[in-house]
């Protein structure tokens, strides 16, 4: 079976068309059967800045209308940051705003976003404590926690590198990642988060970090 999938990525984010399909690649590998196409639209964002975050909340239920037109389906936000931003629980508003956006369309995928995707695997994991790292700002990186608690996920401990130039993130090499975990406090934790955020590159240090942590 052939899904398409449609994600709403900021305007500067170049990771998401590098990784997604690189993922799919290796299912296609393994499941023949099935297929997936990868889908974008884009919205404004240059810097990692609550006032860009806003606007891109606001544009986003035109991105929803033109995945639709595709036929995706399922829709996702892809800018962790720019949902729990807003205060906690706003995946769940964020989701039902971008159905509303859809309104009548004549084929409605399903509607998700990559914060929301985050606690929910978090929670069926059965992580109760967890550690991170992100590229944000301390004040940021202050709401992502504070989002997460409030799902009742403890964050022991956060790392995170203050870059505001999204495109700057996207430049990081993955494997920095596997130095950077060294200085994160991952004892007694159920789950490590490699990168909170779509646009800082992870996937190629995803299995090294498994086998060492």
């Amino acid at each position: 079976m052939n899904y398409r999938i449609g994600q709403i990525v900021p305007s500067s984010n170049v990771t998401m068309e590098r990784e997604i399909p690189a993922m799919f690649r290796a299912r296609m590998d393994a499941c023949a059967a099935d297929t997936f196409t990868f889908h974008s639209s884009r919205v404004r964002m240059h810097r990692v800045v609550p006032e860009e975050l806003e606007r891109m909340n606001r544009d986003m239920g035109r991105c929803a209308v033109e995945l639709a037109d595709a036929r995706v389906d399922v829709l996702s936000t892809a800018c962790l940051v720019a949902i729990m931003c807003m205060g906690p629980g706003y995946h769940r508003r964020a989701a039902q705003s971008l159905r509303d956006a859809l309104g009548d369309a004549p084929f409605a995928p399903q509607v998700m976003t990559s914060a929301g995707a985050l606690v929910e695997e978090l929670k069926a994991f059965g992580a109760k404590k967890i550690s991170l790292m992100a590229p944000y700002s301390d004040a940021l990186t202050k709401r992502v926690i504070d989002y997460i608690e409030t799902e009742d996920i403890e964050v022991q401990d956060a790392l995170n590198f203050s870059i505001e130039d999204n495109l700057e993130v996207g430049e990081r090499d993955p494997l920095q990642l596997l130095e950077d975990v060294r200085r994160l406090n991952v004892k007694g934790v159920d789950t490590v988060v490699l990168s909170a955020c779509v646009q800082m590159p992870s996937l190629a240090a995803v299995q090294v970090a498994q086998e060492r942590l």
